[in-house]
């Protein structure tokens, strides 16, 4: 994270904290008559915090700062700072990859007959989109205490192949952190079903029987907190290549988005795609996996997807939607007792089903 810091501090939060909490030594100096010479040499000029110097967080990509770095009160390395400003990024970069990647995939992949199946619900995406919209800020501070100790160089994370394991290790470095946490997120999750947690941190989730991409998110916050802790606590375990984490992270948020698309293309019984949790959203108690299927046919809890879900004449067919949904009124009162939410398919979505049937 320190280079994804570096840029933004770069690009926006210098300029921000510089006009925000400006050094009284650099507004001084630059409402003086040294001003030309004084913007020539900013760096020179001695902050609260004592003398910060930029060195690059990468040797394969840098951002030189402005003079606008060394004009606020609150230096660069200041940890108050780092905090502040890594919340803020985790925060509305979360908002913005949510939005983006939800959204390409609602319009371009996600099957608009799921709004006729008997078990969606009244304002769905709305619904989606405020639990989400709660989520994200508390989830952000919670992951923050990580970042910072990444930037602040706590963690194992390296630049160069000269820093890291070898280059043999730049490539298995993405099997190994995919394995890692597709093994942590099964305990973590198949943990979240415990009739002592569910109710109070998972069942927040399973309200959407049949997702939309913009369910994807759309979790108790401390429940998406707890599933994401291994891909932060892997860098502190492990080496990780630092750009290597950025793309990872990025991934780990576009899976979860596909996973929730309703579209059933990968008919695999190794990957944990959009079948397997739909399966896991219709009927609980199954197919708790992030990327793979090992660990559910390991622990007993895979259950293969229906074959509906991949022939189109069957997918929509009212016949199938009402065996899927008596199957998930049983198991919904195992798991929950009442049922406590107001379902109201899409009329016109339902018509539209039929046509195809």
């Amino acid at each position: 994270m320190d280079v994804v810091l570096e840029a933004f501090d770069a690009y926006l939060f210098d300029y921000v904290y510089a006009f925000l909490l400006p050094s009284p030594v650099a507004t001084k100096l630059t409402h003086g008559a040294d001003f030309n010479a004084t913007l020539n040499n900013i760096a020179d000029i001695p902050s609260p915090q004592g003398s910060w110097q930029f060195e690059p967080a990468s040797e394969y990509l840098s951002f030189p700062p402005s003079k606008y770095a060394w004009m606020s009160r609150w230096a660069r390395d200041d940890v108050m700072r780092q905090t502040t400003t890594l919340f803020l990024i985790t925060w509305l970069f979360g908002i913005v990859i949510y939005f983006v990647f939800a959204s390409l995939s609602y319009v371009f992949v996600f099957d608009k007959a799921t709004f006729a199946h008997p078990k969606y619900l009244k304002n769905q995406i709305p619904l989606e989109i405020a639990q989400t919209m709660r989520a994200l800020p508390v989830m952000a501070v919670f992951t923050v205490p990580f970042f910072v100790a990444e930037v602040r160089g706590y963690s194992k994370m390296y630049d160069t192949t000269v820093e890291g394991p070898g280059m043999w290790y730049n490539i298995i470095q993405f099997p190994f952190f995919i394995m890692f946490t597709d093994f942590c997120i099964y305990w973590i999750h198949r943990w979240l079903h415990h009739p002592m947690i569910y109710k109070h941190l998972h069942k927040p989730h399973h309200k959407w029987i049949m997702p939309s991409p913009y369910a994807s998110h759309a979790f108790h916050p401390l429940d998406g907190y707890a599933q994401s802790l291994p891909y932060h606590v892997f860098p502190f375990l492990f080496p990780l290549q630092k750009f290597a984490y950025v793309i990872l992270f990025t991934f780990v948020n576009i899976w979860t988005v596909l996973i929730h698309d309703g579209e059933y293309i990968a008919e695999s019984p190794i990957i944990n795609g959009a079948a397997c949790h739909t399966m896991h959203h219709l009927y609980f108690n199954y197919n708790y996996g992030q990327y793979t299927t090992l660990w559910d046919r390991l622990g007993g809890s895979y259950r293969k997807p229906n074959d509906e879900l991949f022939r189109k004449e069957l997918k929509m067919a009212q016949s199938e939607w009402d065996k899927q949904s008596k199957e998930m009124e049983r198991i919904v009162k195992e798991v929950e007792g009442e049922d406590d939410r107001s379902y109201d398919p899409d009329p016109t979505a339902k018509m539209q089903a039929k046509k195809v049937q």
